[in-house]
């Protein structure tokens, strides 16, 4: 996939596949089959899937739905090297499961023609997209880019809408011991509670503690502190003098929303109300955020 291409892939799996209300028409796309059925044992799942969570309940309730109406949407997959009638899955797998538990024989495909590479972009996009990710998995998802595909933290920001400093907070999480990575994965600690615990000596006992004690990202951060992160120097304004300082309340809100729309939010409180600010890069980044608010009112 050329460069170009990929670096607006951020603008939605929709506008790869040439998918009903997609996005931006003018993404370059891959080469792909016209959508189609197929055997549901075709397909199988991508090891590389960073999607590793796959509840229950959902799985049931989708499939409670797909028995109704079918998969409305397609799966997206490419070819399995040197099989005949065999298709790995770069987006979808829950639908694939889900369409398993109805009892579904065959589902809809489209296939395209990417690389490994190129794969594992389109996967962490669609997930992120739709906030299918837990924290670790998201983290481990951007890891894998930079380690197996040497992409920088800036072009994976580009590729996944989201700011440099999330994108590089995150990729902090795999140096977590596997105990609180595991904490992570299971949602007994948050991405804000997890950062708190990077350089603490014993990260795995201070996580037990919070998990243990229901303690909250301020009291997290605190707890930190006493185990041994050193405290944050004061940021400076760029005219060089000390920025206000903010209460430990309202820097624990900027985390809160900033670790769900993945970009740097300020939250300055006036009486009687107050003014969120969000920074965003650039057009498409503002359409993704708006794309997302939109889609938690349906």
């Amino acid at each position: 996939m050329a460069d170009e291409a990929r670096s607006r892939l951020g603008r939605g799996l929709a506008s790869l596949i040439g998918d009903v209300g997609g996005e931006a028409a003018h993404v370059d796309r891959p080469s792909k089959a016209a959508p189609r059925k197929v055997p549901i044992e075709f397909l199988k799942a991508n090891p590389k899937n960073p999607r590793r969570s796959f509840s229950d309940a959902e799985l049931a309730e989708l499939a409670d739905s797909i028995r109704q109406h079918g998969v409305i949407q397609p799966i997206v997959v490419r070819p399995v090297k040197g099989a005949t009638d065999r298709f790995e899955i770069i987006a979808g797998e829950r639908r694939w499961r889900a369409s398993q538990k109805a009892g579904l024989h065959d589902v809809p495909i489209v296939t395209i023609d990417v690389t490994d590479s190129a794969a594992l972009e389109i996967a962490i996009i669609e997930n992120v997209q739709r906030s299918d990710l837990n924290a670790m998995e998201e983290a481990q998802g951007y890891h894998a880019l930079a380690a197996e595909y040497k992409h920088s933290q800036d072009e994976i920001a580009k590729l996944v809408g989201k700011s440099r400093s999330h994108v590089a907070n995150m990729m902090r999480l795999t140096k977590l011991p596997n105990e609180v990575q595991r904490f992570i994965a299971d949602g007994k600690l948050s991405a804000g509670h997890a950062r708190a615990l990077i350089g603490v000596p014993d990260a795995a006992a201070a996580a037990k503690k919070i998990v243990e004690q229901g303690l909250n990202v301020r009291q997290a951060e605190a707890l930190a502190h006493e185990e041994g992160v050193p405290q944050r120097k004061p940021q400076k304004s760029r005219g060089g003098s000390a920025a206000a300082k903010k209460d430990p309340d309202t820097i624990a809100l900027e985390k809160r929303v900033s670790d769900v729309l993945g970009l740097k939010v300020s939250v300055e409180h006036r009486n009687p109300g107050g003014a969120v600010q969000i920074k965003y890069r650039d057009l498409d980044q503002l359409d993704d955020i708006l794309r997302r608010l939109e889609s938690r009112r349906k």
